[in-house]
């Protein structure tokens, strides 16, 4: 499975990047999220909980970051399974680029394999779930934007209201809740 898409964010592209960077706020913004834990430099163990249809699970998996150019793009590398669901894996490619002082750009372009009982469901109902967890990362991952960011200042959207971008929430969505699903 191949997805693409991008977000405007309402911060400049270092706040954007740092909280891009920060398991804290990656771990509150990752619906279904139990833990995630820095295991090296770029390297995280994810524990999620996550559904698709008929499908509830728990996920364990590993994140590593590669090919990192501060402030600008990174590789995501990652792989989970679940005893009772299969597994998932492949990549992430982020890119920032600031827009505005306020406003950054943020891409993405994945490329997902699953196996086991998710290759099973279908790739409508997979969609769908990685929609709508995409769209939960998003919204909880904008509410966190600091309200003393460049956006703030610049008349942007206030933190916790909607970001535009519902291609990018998706795929981060959909790559959390791929990791979910290994435990």
């Amino acid at each position: 499975m191949e997805l693409k898409g991008e977000r405007l964010l309402g911060a400049d592209r270092d706040t954007a990047w740092r909280m891009l960077n920060d398991v804290d706020v990656l771990k509150r913004s990752v619906p279904g999220c139990e833990s995630m834990t820095v295991t090296g430099e770029h390297t995280y163990d994810v524990v999620m909980r996550a559904a698709v249809g008929p499908v509830r699970a728990r996920f364990a998996g590993k994140v590593n970051r590669a090919d990192v150019e501060p402030p600008s793009r990174y590789r995501l590398d990652f792989e989970g399974q679940s005893p009772q669901a299969g597994f998932a894996r492949g990549q992430v490619r982020v890119e920032l680029e600031e827009t505005t002082p306020g406003e950054t750009r943020l891409r993405y372009a994945a490329s997902v394999q699953i196996g086991g009982k998710l290759a099973q469901i279908g790739s409508r109902l997979i969609d769908a779930a990685a929609a709508a967890t995409a769209e939960k990362f998003f919204e909880s991952f904008a509410a966190q934007i600091p309200a003393t960011s460049a956006s703030a200042s610049s008349g942007a959207a206030p933190p916790g209201a909607p970001v535009r971008c519902g291609s990018c929430r998706w795929l981060l969505a959909f790559i959390r809740h791929l990791l979910a699903r290994r435990t």
